[in-house]
C-alpha cells in the first residue's frame, strides 16, 4: 500500500462525532442465514479502544464495532492504550508514515508494552504489518520488531496482479480463536505488501493465504491477533471475527451454509454499480444510461428513476454483492464537496454494508464560486471519510495520462498521483471510458489497434479504442491501452474498463477490450459495459484476464439476480463468493 500520511485537521462536512450509532440487542441476518446477535453489555466491558492514527478510511471499522454493540474510545496518548480494556489497531496507508506518527506520539513503545503483556489486541492489515520486523515498502523501514520477518511487495512478474484485491481464501491452523469455522470461506484483502511464514515467526502464525506463494493472512499468541484482511469489509464471515474478539470467548455467531461447497482461491468478483444523479425535481435517484444516455425516451424525457441509491446498495449487500460502486454522474459538472447528499449516502450506506464500496465523480481539482481553490486530495479525504474505500477518476486521469506521455514526467501533483501516494494504490481505480473506432488497417493510426470478433459496418476488420472525458460526451486523442498503462505507472491500483458501445445492449461485455487492456497491465481490470445474462460473466472471466464484472441495469430491474450469477460461475467452474 505505497502512501504517505494525510490528515486534515478540519473535515469539511461529515466528522466522526457525527457517525454514532446506538444498537442494542442487534440481530442481523444475512442472506445465508447468518445470524449475528449483539448487545451493550453496559459499563467499560462496551467499549472497544480504536489507535486510528489518521490515514485512511476507518469508518467502516467504527461502524462494524458499533453495529456489534460496542461503543468506541479513540486512542489520544500513550496512557489511553495502557488504560485499554480491548484494543483495535485498524492500519491504513503506508508502513513508514504509520511507523512516523506511532513514535512522534510515544506510541510506539508503549504499544509494544501492551502486546507483550498479551492484553487483548487486534491488528487489521496494515495492524499487522507493522508488528513486524521491518518492511520494504519505501525502505527498509523498523517495525515494531515483536514478530520475525520483513514485509516485502508481491512479486507481479510471477504473473499475479498487484495489488491483491479480492476475496481470497485461508488456511486456518488450529487454536486459531477467531478464525473458528472461517476455514473454507471468502475474506476481502486489499494489499501490496505481504509477511511471509518462516521457522522464525511459525509459532505466531494462525493462519497462511495464497496468492502466486503462502503468505501470513493472521497471527495469534494468547490475545494478541492480527489480520492481513479486512474483516469489517469482509460481510457476516468478518463481523462474526469481530465479534468473537470483542467477546472475547465463545462466538454468539452462527454461520450455517447453504451447500456443503468450500471456498478454495481468489474468487471473481461481481460488483453492482449504481450510477446516482439528482432528478429534474431535485432528488437524488438510481438512473441507469443507454449508451450513456440516462433520460426515458418519452415526451417528458424524465430522468430514468431505478430507486433510491442507500435502499438498493443495501439490498445487493444482502444479496451477495462483492463491491457496490457509487458513480456521481452529475459530478463533472456540480461543486463536488457542495454534494452533502451524496455523501450523505455513502455514511449511510457504510453503517449497514460492509463490503468495500467504491465512489467516482468529479474527484478533481476545482476552485468554488468565493474563489476557494480544492485540491482532488481533498475531494477524495471527504469521500473515504464518509465511507468509501476506494475512489474512480475518469477525466482527470485522462489528462494526466495525456500529459505524462507527452512529457515522460511524472509531476506528482494529478489527482491521481496525490491521492494513491496518500492513500495507497489500492484506493484509487481509474474509469476508462472508451468508445469504438474501425480502420482498415492498425498502421491508419498512432494507436494500438486490433483485429476484433466483430468486422465494423464496412467490413473494417480492425479497430481501436478511444477515451473519452466528460461522460463520454468528448473524445480524446489517446486510446484505451495508451491509458491503462499510462495510469498504471501513476499510481492506479485498479481499472474499471467501461465501453460506451456496449452500454446498456445487454449482449454481453466488449471481450475484445477486456482482453486487450487485462493483457496489457499487472493491475486488476473490473470489465464493465454490457452484461444482459449471467453467460456473459463467465464469458468474461474464461477469455480474458479480468478480475471482477460490473453490472447496474440488470440488477436494478431485477432482470438477473446476483446469486443466479454467481452459482452459473460455480457450475462453470469458476471461483465465486457465496
Amino acid at each position: 500500500m505505497e502512501a504517505t500520511l494525510f490528515r486534515s485537521s478540519s473535515p469539511l462536512f461529515l466528522s466522526n462525532n457525527n457517525e454514532r450509532i446506538s444498537r442494542k440487542n442487534l440481530t442481523f441476518k444475512s442472506k445465508n442465514n447468518s445470524v449475528i446477535r449483539a448487545s451493550a453489555n453496559g459499563g467499560n466491558n462496551s467499549v472497544v479502544t480504536l489507535l486510528d492514527y489518521g490515514a485512511g478510511n476507518v469508518r467502516s471499522v467504527r461502524n462494524a464495532i458499533r453495529y456489534l454493540g460496542f461503543e468506541i474510545k479513540d486512542v489520544q496518548t500513550p496512557a489511553d492504550i495502557l488504560n485499554a480494556d480491548r484494543l483495535i489497531f485498524p492500519g491504513v496507508g503506508a508502513f513508514a508514515a504509520a511507523m512516523d506518527v506511532l513514535n512522534q506520539k510515544g506510541m510506539a513503545e508503549v504499544l509494544c508494552s501492551y502486546i507483550k503483556d498479551d492484553r487483548p489486541f487486534l491488528g487489521i492489515c496494515l495492524g499487522l504489518q507493522l508488528l513486524f520486523e521491518s518492511s520494504e515498502e519505501n525502505g527498509p523501514v523498523r517495525g515494531l520488531g515483536l514478530i520475525p520477518g520483513v514485509v516485502g511487495r508481491f512479486d507481479s512478474s510471477t504473473g499475479i496482479r498487484v495489488p491483491h484485491i479480492g476475496w481470497n481464501t485461508l488456511q486456518v491452523k488450529k487454536g486459531s480463536g477467531i478464525l473458528d469455522d472461517v476455514a473454507g470461506q471468502h475474506v476481502y484483502f486489499v494489499h501490496s505488501y505481504r509477511a511471509m511464514p518462516s521457522d522464525a515467526n511459525e509459532d505466531w502464525i494462525s493462519a497462511t493465504c495464497n496468492y502466486g506463494e503462502n503468505f501470513i493472512a493472521s497471527i495469534r499468541k494468547g490475545n494478541i491477533h492480527a489480520v492481513q484482511f479486512h474483516p469489517e469489509k469482509s460481510g457476516v464471515v468478518g463481523l462474526a471475527i469481530l465479534e468473537r474478539f470483542l467477546h472475547s470467548r465463545s462466538s454468539l455467531v452462527k454461520m450455517k451454509r447453504e451447500s456443503k461447497r468450500k471456498a478454495s482461491k481468489l474468487a471473481k468478483r461481481v460488483i453492482a454499480c449504481l450510477d446516482v444523479r439528482t432528478n429534474d425535481t431535485g432528488d437524488l435517484v438510481v438512473t441507469k444510461g443507454d449508451q450513456y444516455n440516462v433520460r426515458e425516451h418519452t415526451k417528458e424525457n424524465e430522468v430514468r428513476n431505478l430507486g433510491k441509491p442507500v435502499e438498493l446498495a443495501g439490498r445487493y449487500y444482502k444479496d451477495g454483492a462483492d463491491e457496490v460502486s457509487f458513480l456521481n454522474i452529475t459530478g463533472f459538472r456540480d461543486f463536488p464537496l457542495g454534494d452533502l447528499p451524496m455523501l450523505q449516502v455513502l455514511t449511510y450506506t457504510s453503517e449497514n454494508v460492509f463490503v468495500p464500496l467504491t465512489v467516482g465523480g468529479g474527484i478533481r481539482d476545482f476552485t468554488d464560486g468565493k474563489g476557494r481553490h480544492y485540491t482532488s486530495l481533498e475531494v477524495a479525504s471527504e469521500y473515504f471519510r464518509s465511507g468509501a474505500d476506494k475512489v474512480s477518476i475518469g477525466s482527470d486521469a485522462v489528462y494526466a495520462a495525456e500529459a505524462y506521455l507527452r512529457t515522460g514526467v511524472k509531476t506528482g501533483k494529478s489527482s491521481l498521483e496525490q491521492i494513491s501516494r496518500v492513500y495507497g494504490n489500492q484506493a484509487v481505480v481509474v474509469s476508462i471510458d472508451p468508445r469504438r473506432l474501425y480502420v482498415n488497417n492498425p498502421e491508419d493510426v498512432e494507436f494500438k489497434a486490433i483485429q476484433v470478433t466483430n468486422p465494423g459496418p464496412n467490413g473494417e476488420k480492425y479497430a481501436w479504442y478511444q477515451c473519452t472525458v466528460n461522460g463520454g460526451r468528448e473524445g480524446r486523442a489517446i486510446g484505451a491501452y495508451e491509458l491503462a498503462k499510462a495510469v498504471e505507472e501513476l499510481g492506479a491500483g485498479e481499472i474499471l474498463l467501461n465501453c460506451i458501445d456496449c452500454d446498456g445492449q445487454g449482449n454481453g461485455f466488449d471481450i475484445d477490450l477486456v482482453k486487450l487492456v487485462s493483457d496489457a497491465v499487472t493491475i486488476p481490470v473490473i470489465a464493465s459495459s454490457g452484461a444482459g445474462a449471467v453467460e456473459h460473466f463467465s464469458e468474461v472471466f474464461a477469455k480474458t484476464n479480468a478480475s471482477a464484472a460490473l453490472a447496474a441495469g440488470i440488477f436494478h430491474r431485477k432482470e438477473v439476480p446476483i446469486q443466479s450469477v454467481k452459482e452459473h460461475l460455480l457450475i462453470e467452474g469458476i471461483e465465486a463468493r457465496m
